[in-house]
């Protein structure tokens, strides 16, 4: 079935799509001003419990009867996006936005080449590497810190098992499966951010920040991302989305001041360059969205 809706203007799209990305890393950038509040625990925990509450009462998952097996789809699916968002954000403690999704688009990427019998495509894997590579903390000036490198990639593992356990999922009802994926994701994650929080995660202040960094990072990127799916078809939704790393990073250096060496540029470079190819030459197919 083709995603695409004919006619009209494809700058709409497109210009949904980049506004949902500029949204989703705005608002991981303001999620990260939050941390001296409540921590990276306490942040993923609002972020990922209002997500949950927008989409139960988007969707009203109760309304439709769920056996058994796909119940435990839904729990791995929706620990996997736990675990995704809790390691991306104690990455953020010590590691730049940028190099931070950078990395963690390793996982997709991996994803992705595994389903390839291309020989060409051992080009994109070695530019990934490379990218990777840099970004990795072997020494030097613009080193990462191996704390902040090893949870992101932690992120792009639990990102992979995401994709994965969601294409299972993704059997019900899109509805359905994401409101109670999330669901499960806030269970997972508020016995950390309660530990590392405590009582501060309920300030009304808190809360109200949490709830903007929820409609930033999630309800208002979710639903320009089904702005573009209409009009676009996959492949090109896919390239488009490979300039994450990027838009992240500017938008970090803009809310943040956070500066990326020429190497980083480079290194973040090489990523987007090896996600672009490997998408462009990827057959289409339904993926779950980073969330």
């Amino acid at each position: 079935m083709n995603d695409t809706h004919p006619g009209g203007s494809p700058l709409l799209p497109v210009a949904a799509l980049v506004a949902g990305m500029v949204s989703l890393q705005s608002g991981a950038a303001f999620a990260k001003s939050l941390f001296p509040a409540v921590g990276a625990s306490g942040v993923s925990a609002l972020r990922v419990g209002f997500s949950a509450l927008i989409l139960l009462a988007l969707w009203r998952p109760w309304r439709r009867s769920l056996a058994a097996r796909d119940a435990g789809w839904i729990v791995l699916y929706g620990a996997a996006l736990g675990l995704m968002n809790l390691l991306f954000y104690r990455a953020l403690l010590t590691i730049p936005l940028g190099p931070a999704v950078a990395i963690e688009f390793a996982g997709p990427l991996a994803v992705a080449l595994s389903a390839s019998r291309r020989l060409a495509d051992l080009a994109w894997i070695g530019l990934a590497v490379l990218g990777l590579g840099l970004l990795l903390p072997l020494g030097g000036a613009g080193a990462l810190d191996p704390v902040g490198v090893a949870y992101a990639l932690g992120a792009a593992l639990a990102w992979a098992l995401y994709i994965l356990f969601g294409q299972r999922a993704g059997r019900l009802h899109g509805g359905q499966a994401v409101a109670l994926g999330m669901t499960t994701a806030a269970l997972v994650i508020a016995p950390f951010g309660l530990a590392e929080a405590g009582t501060d995660l309920f300030a009304p202040a808190t809360l109200a920040s949490g709830l903007v960094v929820a409609v930033m990072s999630s309800a208002l990127p979710y639903s320009l991302e089904m702005v573009a799916l209409r009009r676009l078809d996959r492949q090109a939704f896919g390239v488009m989305m490979s300039l994450e790393p990027a838009i992240a990073s500017l938008a970090a250096l803009a809310l943040l001041g956070e500066r990326l060496s020429p190497v980083q540029w480079f290194a973040i470079g090489c990523v987007i360059a090896a996600s672009v190819g490997i998408t462009a030459r990827s057959r289409p197919r339904p993926v779950p969205a980073a969330p």
